[in-house]
């Protein structure tokens, strides 16, 4: 029975599939094993677990792994699985199942991209709310930490003389001084009114002289603009820190695919090597003969 090679279909959709399938779990385990590992590597307590850098080089080490053992098992798969072709050359053999191969990468990942995104958000759910509470938990003790800033600024302009005998600041007081301060560092400027106010009743309460008050609030206006200075380069800086980070992560994950969709290649060359290694022949079968070994044809 001859065979029309122009008629045969190059394309092994069933293998294709089977190996993006197989590809995509495979990425989805151990991704969910490289989250779990990352969970119990990271501690909310100073000095405990591993450190952020040994964290993010294990991640991209960990994708770069995932990418490649879960492509070049859905590219061997795709390769062993393909149809056999009769009558075509070797060449021809190499590139389609080298196709095959990048193509089952294709596959998983943009089934990745799609079906695996909810799933992984499901899964880390918990693991986002207790994150959730960690920050909501430092964000309540920065807040309470600002507050805190703001009474030992106003404290400080009240802070009465040794041996005073001035009558001690109302809350009302305290809270008028410490809002007037407070629109100074917001504006960058103390208005001639606000000082000289100001300074009257810090004399008052305080017990020191008219001068003495208004040198006061220039030095604490100082050392509450350098505090505020450093607190805006800190953020800067985190927030620079995570731009890079996040330029980083995307550089890698680039890589991290190519390679996947290189070993996804290579593996397909390796699978449809050992399919065509053996071709069987019911014909030499009923003779006792295992098989001949053939490997630019298939029947």
């Amino acid at each position: 029975m001859s065979i029309s090679v122009e008629n045969t279909a190059g394309v092994s959709w069933g293998a294709i599939i089977a190996g993006a399938a197989c590809a995509a779990a495979l990425s989805f385990i151990l991704l969910i094993l490289g989250f779990g590992l990352g969970l119990s590597a990271v501690s909310p307590w100073s000095n405990t677990g591993a450190s952020l850098a040994t964290i993010g080089v294990s991640s991209i080490i960990w994708v770069a792994f995932t990418q490649i053992a879960a492509s070049g098992l859905g590219g061997y798969l795709a390769g062993r699985l393909r149809v056999r072709w009769a009558g075509v050359h070797s060449d021809e053999v190499y590139f389609r199942d080298t196709a095959h191969g990048m193509t089952a990468w294709a596959v998983s990942t943009l089934a990745a991209a799609v079906l695996l995104t909810s799933t992984l958000t499901t899964v880390m759910s918990g693991g986002v709310r207790a994150g959730a509470e960690v920050v909501g938990g430092a964000a309540e003790v920065l807040s309470t930490a600002g507050d805190a800033a703001d009474s030992y600024f106003s404290d400080a302009l009240l802070r009465p003389a040794p041996n005073s005998q001035a009558e001690t600041a109302s809350d009302s007081v305290r809270a008028e001084i410490s809002t007037i301060f407070l629109r100074s560092l917001s504006e960058n400027e103390l208005s001639t009114n606000d000082s000289q106010y100001m300074a009257s009743v810090i004399s008052r309460y305080t017990g020191v002289s008219q001068q003495a008050a208004e040198t006061r609030i220039t030095q604490i206006r100082d050392q509450a603009q350098q505090a505020a200075l450093q607190a805006e380069t800190a953020a800067r800086e985190a927030a620079d820190a995570a731009r890079k980070s996040a330029s980083y992560s995307a550089l890698w994950m680039f890589i991290a695919l190519l390679c996947g969709a290189f070993f996804a290649s290579l593996m397909a060359t390796f699978g449809g090597r050992q399919r065509d290694s053996d071709i069987y022949d019911p014909a030499y079968i009923s003779s006792g003969q295992a098989s001949i070994h053939r490997p630019d044809k298939a029947i």
